[in-house]
């Protein structure tokens, strides 16, 4: 009985919490200028949210059970949210150095200041994810996320750390340019982690129609089809605008995604290990193709699955 109560809260709750509830806590505390410890702690239980919406309601089962990949994928997040730390402490000195001109809107409502700032990432960032979809040299360090053969919130932050600083930085450089604060930028570090979180979460929830607009996981499996081309959609990290600008959105209501659909087709033996995933992107078997058409056979079990 008690399952049967709380899988209906997760299902249409799971995302207005953390995306007000969590994100809404963020803004608060970064508006208040409080110590960034309390954002880290906020970060850690959103972690905790996560993982109890997929044991509590997973849309696949099995991908709860880790599959020799689960230090691993603790590695990529320690090192990726580190990583993000460290670029909100560098941020007053790059903007004493790099802003061109200060046009901030610091009168607006902090809240707004937020919003204004992910939306600009979002562009950013969504344009460099489509572009390490078509540059060889990009795909290389991309390739590491790609190599996932299951599809949850925690896996959102495994990324090649060079991939992940490459993303952030053109989400992040307009924003300096024009006089980001710290305050604003702390905010947006917590909204990218929870985005992560939601947008390969293996929870199964539901969002309504926000589907077409909200970067999440409904649209973002499609991302992670494993055949080259078929998978090139929905690149967006908060929304799905510039994918429908791009003409990249796809959705299909009757698919249903399991592990033999994730990974990638031409290269099935990525390396599964931290420290080789790390070393991968600089090696020749590295190199596996951006433009590999898919094969008919492909095509037709794409459609079919």
């Amino acid at each position: 009985m008690h399952r049967t109560l709380i899988q209906p809260v997760i299902r249409y709750g799971y995302v207005p919490l953390m995306l007000l509830g969590v994100n809404g806590v963020a803004v608060a505390l970064a508006a208040s200028g409080a110590s960034k410890l309390w954002l880290v702690g906020l970060l850690l239980a959103a972690i905790g949210c996560s993982f109890a919406a997929e044991r509590a309601l997973p849309y696949e089962q099995e991908w709860n059970s880790p599959a020799g990949d689960g230090g691993r994928d603790v590695a990529h997040a320690g090192v990726n949210e580190l990583l993000l730390l460290v670029s909100v402490g560098i941020i007053p000195l790059l903007a004493a150095t790099v802003t061109v001109v200060d046009l901030w809107p610091h009168s607006w409502p902090f809240a707004l200041q937020v919003l204004a700032a992910v939306l600009i990432a979002d562009l950013g960032i969504t344009l460099t994810h489509y572009a390490s979809h078509k540059i060889g040299v990009l795909w290389r360090f991309h390739a590491v996320h790609h190599s996932i053969k299951r599809f949850y919130g925690f896996n959102g932050l495994m990324k090649h750390p060079l991939h992940q600083t490459l993303e952030m930085s053109a989400g992040v450089a307009p924003l300096i340019l024009i006089g980001l604060p710290l305050d604003v930028a702390s905010a947006l570090a917590v909204t990218v982690a929870v985005q992560l979180l939601l947008q390969h979460s293996n929870a199964d929830y539901r969002i309504g129609p926000l589907k077409y607009v909200l970067a999440l996981n409904e649209g973002h499996r499609f991302h992670h089809l494993k055949w080259a081309g078929i998978g090139d959609v929905n690149f967006g990290l908060f929304t799905l605008i510039w994918d429908h600008l791009l003409g990249t959105f796809s959705y299909d209501p009757a698919r249903r995604f399991t592990s033999d659909q994730l990974g990638m087709a031409a290269k099935p033996n990525y390396p599964t290990g931290y420290l080789a995933q790390l070393a991968e992107p600089f090696r020749a078997s590295g190199s596996c193709h951006t433009t590999d058409a898919p094969t008919d056979d492909e095509v037709l079990s794409a459609a079919r699955d």
